[in-house]
């Protein structure tokens, strides 16, 4: 029982994972293609679970990191699910970008069972999972956020508690607003600049040594450049994050017309075939 369970081995969990084990914990894993199981297997030392049930039956401590709310649904009261054989006193910390509202769902549902849900989105992406560098924001019992802190940190280079029940991914939120606003700005101002006839790559490093200087100025610029976007935050599952963004926002009256405008723009990359192109596509509409 002082296993620690990680379910959902994509982009961001496989490495992750390997950040808790390779640290010297006993981790379990779980994926619903058992093939990503066995690779994860193959490079890292764990526990194969055959599912959520079984993870939930030898474990102190359970990891989420799948797609969406209803996957998280899926994961915790499906067939097998972690609630069938979860033990009093288990803390599970959901990963996922989600709703809010089933964040505080689950939080209620869990604790009709004596245990804890923290809300845990990260931030930094696929190459912050890789490294270790991801930053989480978590939301829950703040005591249960201090039995856990220990773990985050096998794979986050900053943690926060930021409140009761679904305020971490209340501060998600807030995070992929300015995401996306910066993003479009990036792509406007590369955009101004190649039709202006400058040289761009001169033009990025002046700009990055001012105000205008951001994370994705610095990380994206050249790729934006070199046209290539099969790498990073996928425009799929950005724009399932400001369909989120724009529910919540019109349930606490927030004036985002921005970022509704960009979620439209990130339409117009998928239409054009850019589903799993990395979020600095935006550049892609205007040079279309």
């Amino acid at each position: 029982m002082n296993k620690k369970g990680f379910i959902g081995l994509g982009v961001m969990g496989f490495p992750m994972a390997g950040h808790l084990s390779s640290s010297g914990f006993d981790t379990c894993i779980f994926n619903r293609t058992p093939e990503k199981a066995e690779q994860w297997i193959s490079r890292h030392q764990g526990q194969v679970c055959k599912s959520p049930a079984e993870i939930a039956s030898i474990s102190d401590m359970i990891f989420l990191c799948v797609g969406r709310d209803e996957d998280v649904k899926e994961v915790m009261l499906g067939d097998d699910g972690v609630l069938s054989e979860i033990k009093p006193g288990t803390i599970v910390i959901d990963h996922t970008t989600t709703s809010a509202s089933l964040a505080k769902e689950m939080h209620d549902l869990l604790l009709k069972k004596q245990c804890f849900f923290l809300d845990a989105p990260v931030s930094g992406g696929q190459a912050g999972a890789e490294s270790g560098q991801l930053s989480v924001m978590v939301g829950g019992d703040e005591n249960s956020y201090k039995n856990v802190k220990e773990f985050l940190n096998s794979f986050s280079k900053f943690t926060k508690y930021m409140g009761k029940s679904g305020s971490g991914q209340l501060t998600k939120m807030v995070n992929q607003i300015c995401i996306g606003g910066l993003v479009q700005a990036l792509a406007e101002g590369i955009n101004f600049s190649e039709r202006a006839g400058l040289n761009t790559s001169d033009v990025m490093e002046v700009i990055t040594k001012g105000a205008a200087q951001s994370w994705q100025m610095e990380n994206r610029w050249e790729t934006m450049l070199a046209d290539n976007y099969d790498h990073g935050f996928a425009v799929d599952w950005m724009r399932k994050d400001l369909d989120i963004v724009s529910a919540e926002a019109s349930k606490i009256g927030a004036d985002i017309e921005i970022t509704n405008l960009v979620n439209m723009f990130y339409k117009d990359v998928q239409d054009l075939g850019g589903n799993r192109w990395d979020t600095s596509s935006l550049l892609k509409r205007l040079k279309k």
